[in-house]
């Protein structure tokens, strides 16, 4: 074998030197990026995580039927609306009986949620067989006290640079010696919808809010993305205004989102006077976003489909609408659906229209229809985010868990039903 095929040239020596390097520049891009990926989702996931569980104390309480229902009638709405406060308090000074003045009695009362009567009388509405009785229950902790339990407040800290004085963590001390204090699972979380107290909101509310507008889109999006698609590319004869349509279409794929939320506010709800803050409105402005990008992705998969496939079916007699919908769209069907699945991730995950349209409000109550006041659980996030309350910190993380979850199952669901449907040619 002749000696220039057994050495290599300097030349080829240096490509080979560029090709490996080239490799490694890859490998080193991949591994900052999955690193900054995992340090982030280990960030949201420490501060988050705390979320699912809150703080609950045990308060045995007398349910006097003097103080609870005077007049005895058992109505529905005097149980909820009375005065539980008393109660409660009376039951807390069992354990901490040196709360006798009035500022004392109401610094205790402030370990236990504000929501906690509201949920005694909710308790007692559904039971009034409780009125006359004793039991211990156990009611929600305010915030201070579920992030001190948790560990997240330090008692070492000076008493002016935190909420809870001294005093208060004796008597939350007291209560965890006595026993009448612990951490479940925090249902309220997946229950309930927003609240200003933390250890009472949820994500219920967003999450419909969020459903609903995600429903609207798809019966818009879907159906209209799938039809022009079909005609551009089947049926569409190239010219000046196919062009022009095409050039706009890719465009619009481009458009920053909180343009298509300045074009809902305007035709939405300046024009056609719709319902603000609506998940009727929400959902058209996301169809208009995520319509775009399925028009896109199932052009390209007809593309994709064999051109042996058409001439086939118009041979044996098919009509061209036969041939279209008939043939080339059940086999085109998988990848359409994947594409707007995808497209439709990524409506979920947006703020900024559904900001523009009044989806920013403050929702307490849970939508039961697409036409009732509602929220979406990433403008919740951003509310939450903005909060001054500390307690909403790990609500915020935990709330962002929830939606990374959606868009990955979402993401999966696209992956899977692409390589279980698709056929290859």
């Amino acid at each position: 074998m002749p000696d220039y095929l057994l050495t290599t040239s300097p030349q080829m020596a240096k490509r080979h030197a560029r090709h490996k390097r080239f490799q490694w520049y890859g490998r080193i891009a991949i591994a900052i990026s999955i690193s900054f990926m995992v340090l982030m989702f280990t960030a949201i996931f420490f501060r988050g995580i705390g979320a699912f569980q809150k703080t609950m104390v045990a308060v045995d309480v007398q349910f006097t039927e003097s103080q609870i229902d005077p007049s005895g009638k058992r109505e529905d709405v005097s149980l909820k609306q009375a005065n539980y406060k008393p109660i409660l308090l009376q039951g807390l000074q069992q354990v901490v009986p040196e709360a006798t003045d009035r500022r004392d009695r109401n610094q205790l009362y402030k370990i236990l949620s504000n929501g906690a009567a509201f949920d005694l009388g909710e308790r007692v509405a559904k039971n009034p067989d409780l009125i006359g009785t004793s039991k211990r229950v156990w009611v929600a902790a305010s915030s201070e006290v579920d992030l001190y339990v948790k560990g997240k407040i330090d008692p070492e800290v000076p008493e002016d640079r935190r909420r809870l004085k001294n005093q208060d963590i004796a008597w939350i001390e007291k209560l965890r010696e006595a026993g009448q204090l612990k951490r479940k699972f925090n249902t309220t979380f997946f229950t309930s919808g927003d609240s200003r107290q933390p250890e009472m909101a949820g994500i219920l509310s967003a999450a419909l809010g969020s459903f609903f507008s995600l429903l609207i889109c798809f019966i818009i999006a879907f159906p209209l993305g799938i039809l022009t698609a079909v005609y551009l590319e089947e049926y569409a004869k190239k010219s000046r205004l196919t062009d022009i349509i095409e050039v706009n279409i890719n465009n619009l794929a481009a458009v920053p989102s909180i343009v298509f939320g300045l074009l809902g506010l305007a035709i939405f709800l300046n024009f056609f006077q719709l319902p603000r803050s609506t998940p009727l409105v929400g959902g058209m402005v996301l169809a208009l976003m995520t319509l775009p990008t399925i028009i896109i992705a199932s052009r390209s998969i007809l593309r994709s489909v064999p051109q042996a496939t058409r001439d086939a079916a118009l041979g044996l007699g098919a009509s061209k609408t036969q041939t279209t919908f008939h043939h080339v769209v059940p086999l085109a069907m998988p990848g359409m659906l994947t594409g707007t699945i995808l497209g439709m991730a990524r409506a979920l995950g947006e703020t900024a229209p559904l900001l523009m349209i009044g989806m920013v409000a403050f929702i307490v109550d849970v939508p039961k229809g697409v036409t009732d006041v509602a929220t979406a659980l990433p403008v919740q996030i951003f509310l939450w985010a903005d909060s001054p309350e500390k307690g909403f910190v790990e609500l915020t993380s935990a709330a962002i868990m929830v939606l990374l979850v959606f868009l990955i199952l979402m993401n999966v669901f696209a992956v899977y039903l692409r390589r279980k449907l698709e056929r290859r040619w």
